[in-house]
């Protein structure tokens, strides 16, 4: 489950939460982004104007936020911004800055998509070139919409279930949510509760998929409710900006239950492998030295994100503390961080194929027509990795 789900966030966290945005670049866009670079030398490893699309599209599946980052890196100096289509353009820069001679674009999702998942839009507009997806959607739509992933943009997902633990001293886990008839919120589909409930986890009878992104339940029944969440948004808003609470929670992550899916690939359409793969081969560690340098040094990026927020205007909101906290959390709790080895945005196949095995019978039941023989090989693949590159 991703926020491209969440409509309601859109309104009620706005009036809920009273943002105010800060430390946004120029009207222009001038000042954001990356700086200024040397050009790639012709042929060399930064160089993608010979193997690669003019324009990179990414397609993403929520509003500009830092789990993005990465992303949004990538972006050189006096990027265009079209708050209309929500879409920013610039030069692809690689380390230091430096011109690749090809341009990357980069589209919200959510909203600004009608709330269509990112795989359904990459089958509908073909000028994308990579979308953002979670491996568990690319399990259930393998037979009907294919996608590849070629970058694991987080490491661990964010998605948790969260309590008060004024209201439940008690309670470590989402276990001991389980032991008592709590009602817990989420949204409505998530696969993740099918494999909470099935595992016996939580109870069926406790599982409220209502929620609809609004603090208000939470907030009325003064934490008496559990409630989904990201660990990288809800704890740090709820305790300093949603001034109804005002004060701390507690969570534990759905991807230590085991679900521990991939949010956040960077994914291509399977059948266009073969004709992207020399670009891919350049651009991937592009992508993940990208990631590196932002989790290092996020204040340039973080800056360029809240000004698209402010401009692309949709009742979106995002504060400097919320984009700090996000990086924040992304490093402590391992969200963005290398793999099993030394290596950032690499794939596990023993994970995926554990997914598989997790997610066949939920999507089955939910007449999902998946792969017949889908196999790890089929959603990722770590054939452009460079194992060179990691988080120190």
């Amino acid at each position: 489950m991703n926020r491209s789900k969440w409509p309601a966030f859109l309104t009620t966290l706005t009036a809920a939460s009273a943002l105010a945005l800060t430390g946004c670049a120029s009207d222009d866009g001038a000042d954001a982004g990356a700086t200024a670079g040397p050009s790639a030398a012709s042929g060399s490893a930064y160089d993608l104007a010979s193997v690669c699309p003019s324009t990179i599209v990414v397609q993403t599946d929520w509003n500009p936020e830092s789990e993005h980052g990465g992303t949004y890196k990538l972006v050189g100096p006096s990027p265009k911004i079209d708050a209309d289509k929500k879409r920013v353009t610039g030069a692809l820069v690689a380390k230091d800055g430096t011109d690749t001679g090809v341009d990357i674009e980069i589209r919200a999702g959510g909203p600004a998509i009608g709330f269509q998942n990112v795989a359904a839009q990459m089958y509908a507009d073909t000028s994308i070139t990579l979308g953002y997806g979670g491996s568990d959607d690319a399990i259930a739509l393998s037979k009907s919409q294919p996608t590849l992933g070629v970058f694991a943009g987080l490491e661990k997902s964010p998605q948790i279930i969260m309590w008060a633990p004024d209201a439940h001293p008690d309670w470590q886990g989402i276990a001991d949510i389980g032991k008592t008839d709590t009602k817990v919120l989420y949204f409505q589909g998530a696969a993740y509760m099918d494999y909470l409930t099935g595992k016996g986890i939580l109870k069926k009878g406790q599982v409220d998929g209502s929620y609809d992104g609004a603090p208000a339940n939470f907030v009325a029944s003064a934490g008496k409710v559990a409630q989904q969440g990201f660990a990288t948004a809800e704890p740090y808003i709820y305790e300093h900006e949603i001034k109804a609470w005002g004060k701390a929670v507690k969570y534990q992550l759905i991807a230590d239950t085991g679900y521990d899916f991939y949010q956040q690939m960077l994914a291509i359409r399977t059948g266009e492998k073969e004709k992207l793969a020399p670009c891919l081969k350049k651009l991937v560690p592009i992508m993940q030295q990208a990631e590196v340098d932002f989790m290092n040094d996020p204040a340039a990026t973080n800056k360029l994100i809240l000004e698209l927020v402010e401009k692309y205007n949709n009742g979106w909101t995002y504060s400097q503390g919320v984009a700090d906290n996000a990086v924040k959390q992304m490093k402590a709790l391992g969200i963005v961080g290398n793999g099993k080895d030394a290596t950032i945005g690499n794939f596990d196949d023993s994970r995926l194929a554990a997914l598989i095995d997790i997610t066949r019978p939920i999507f089955a039941a939910q007449n999902k027509e998946m792969k017949s023989d889908i196999k790890a090989a089929d959603l990722a693949t770590n054939e452009f990795i460079d194992p060179s590159i990691g988080l120190k």
